[in-house]
Parts: C-alpha cells; sequence; structure tokens
C-alpha cells in the first residue's frame, strides 16, 4: 500500500466513525426541559462533545486501517485467478 492510499483510507474510515458517533450521548435543550437562551434553538444539543467524539474516532481509524493495512500486505483480498 503506498502512502497516499494509506492516507485516503484513514480520512474515509475516520469520517465514517465520526459521523456515526455524532449523535451518541446528545440531549436537546427541549429532552432536558431547559429554557434556551435568546437565539439558541431548543433543539440544539447541550454538550457536543466534539473533541471526545473526534478522538475516539481517529482510535477507531486507527484499529480499523491497522486491519486493512494488514489485509493487503498478506494479500489477502488478491482476486487473480491462479
Amino acid at each position: 500500500m503506498n502512502l497516499f492510499l494509506g492516507i485516503a483510507i484513514y480520512i474515509i474510515v475516520w469520517w465514517l466513525a465520526f459521523f456515526t458517533m455524532l449523535p451518541l450521548g446528545a440531549q436537546s435543550l427541549h429532552e432536558a426541559d431547559e429554557q434556551a437562551p435568546p437565539g439558541v434553538e431548543r433543539g440544539a444539543p447541550r454538550a457536543h462533545n466534539l473533541g471526545f467524539k473526534a478522538l475516539l474516532a481517529a482510535a477507531i481509524a486507527a484499529i480499523v486501517w491497522l486491519g486493512v493495512a494488514w489485509a493487503i500486505s498478506v494479500d489477502l483480498w488478491n482476486m487473480r485467478p491462479n
């Protein structure tokens, strides 16, 4: 696997993991029965924890990327006929 392919696979897996985790643990102001300050939508999350979710997505992407890199290195996905 060349460098460009490795980086591309990591970025795609990171985005998939990040977008999958975005709704986890999100509670809106409406669900928490809190008053929203003027100009804030009541459906907006109280605490989004984007930093934690980005780091968790990076860890998940690294593990998945290692699996893909191993599969490529041992030629697990060889589709050529013998």
